[in-house]
């Protein structure tokens, strides 16, 4: 029998495949195909991510109000239609700069609306062992992942419009996967409000839960410098500096966003054979502290073997920080805005995504990708040391006095 946590995680596979392939194309696409400027470059990612800094919040509130089923195959048919309508653009050759923001644009709001209502459902398929399901979860996801960048590695000899529309079709299979979840429907409160006036209350009691807390502050602050110079660096300064650098190919893209990948899952089967962390925090910081080092090894540019190698010991870190940061909101999360919480967790990280697009752009194009990655690298640095000391997040395990009491 098919349990609730296998169409999950079929459901989470479906999504992160289709991620992968996304990844790959849509910095090959501005990068590559179009060639356009760094700034251009950091512009449009910036469209990618900006979505996320609205909607995530509104996404998380709708999941606690609906339930995150149907809010997250909502989110999932959109990305679905996007992919197609783009793929029917490029075959029409209508495909532009100003298409391709159009498409960010819509893909950021899908993901935004998916990302907390994805998280909301996975302690409803648990069992209880939210921790290992989160490690099982992030295995699929960057597991997949992979083989998504594989499929997009052949974009320079198949072109674009076979791969978008085969990862149209894996959307919507990861539909059907959702359709088939099995978990206790969400009932409606009632209220005298409009559901515009219950969205803003709603979201801000989870911003009441998140800011009362002062370990999910930190996983904030944290949260918000890994998205500013993190995800800012692997978006839009590694795929510069391999154009500028190393020839720039939609291979390369592919294979230091596998090596960053396998060195994330990797770890997720370490973590899962070794058994849940005693100590969340301390590994979250230490994570973050080596992937800076890991990212200032990238910048250097010795050759393209050992860009790889800073890229993978990158992902390794990222799979340590990744399960930690997840399980100690998930284990914080009161069970009735699990859905909330989750999104200002993920609005943590993706809003400062724009932000750190826009800066990583620009600061490329003045200073050169190697040089403004190594600035990326000390200011994640920066960050780490300061909230090792000033919170508790150093000392924190996540035991049965301190997890959320109904």
């Amino acid at each position: 029998m098919i349990k609730p946590l296998h169409y999950y995680l079929l459901a989470t596979g479906s999504w992160f495949l289709a991620y992968g392939i996304q990844g790959v194309m849509f910095a090959w696409l501005v990068t590559i195909v179009l060639r356009e400027s760094p700034n251009m470059v950091g512009v449009a990612h910036m469209t990618l991510l900006a979505p996320a800094t609205v909607l995530v919040l509104i996404g998380g509130s709708l999941a606690d109000h609906f339930g995150g089923k149907p809010i997250a195959i909502i989110g999932q048919l959109l990305a679905a239609v996007c992919v197609f309508l783009l793929a029917l653009v490029i075959y029409f050759d209508y495909f532009s700069y100003s298409t391709l923001l159009v498409f960010a644009f819509v893909l950021g709001c899908a993901q935004a609306i998916v990302t907390p209502a994805r998280d909301g459902l996975l302690p409803l398929v648990a069992s209880g062992r939210i921790q290992r399901t989160v490690v099982q979860s992030t295995i699929t996801q960057f597991g997949i992942m992979m083989l998504g960048f594989a499929i997009a590695s052949f974009a320079d000899q198949s072109g674009a419009l076979i791969i978008l529309l085969f990862q149209s079709v894996v959307l919507l299979v990861g539909i059907v996967a959702l359709v088939r979840i099995k978990v206790p429907g969400s009932k409606v409160p009632q209220s005298d409000y409009n559901l515009t006036k219950q969205i803003r209350l709603s979201i801000y009691t989870g911003m009441q839960t998140v800011l009362g807390n002062s370990v999910l502050r930190a996983i904030l602050l944290i949260n918000f410098a890994m998205g500013l110079f993190f995800m800012s660096s692997y978006m839009v300064m590694i795929p510069l500096l391999l154009r500028e650098v190393y020839g720039g190919s939609s291979s390369q893209l592919s294979w230091t966003n596998f090596a960053n990948c396998l060195g994330l899952v990797l770890m997720m089967f370490y973590l899962l054979r070794m058994g849940d962390l005693k100590r969340q925090g301390r590994g979250l910081l230490l994570s973050h502290g080596i992937g800076a080092i890991a990212l200032a090894g990238v910048a250097l540019g010795t050759g393209f073997i050992s860009l790889m190698v800073g890229v993978f010991v990158w992902g390794l870190a990222g799979g340590l920080s990744v399960t930690a940061s997840r399980s100690i909101a998930q284990e914080l999360s009161p069970p009735g805005q699990r859905g909330r919480v989750m999104a200002f967790f993920s609005f943590s990280f993706m809003a400062a995504g724009p932000i750190g697009a826009l800066f990583s752009g620009f600061m490329a194009g003045w200073l050169g990708p190697a040089i403004a990655l190594l600035f990326s690298a000390f200011a994640m640095f920066i960050v780490v040391i300061a909230v090792s000391i000033f919170s508790s997040l150093w000392s924190l395990g996540i035991e049965k006095d301190i997890r959320y009491k109904i």
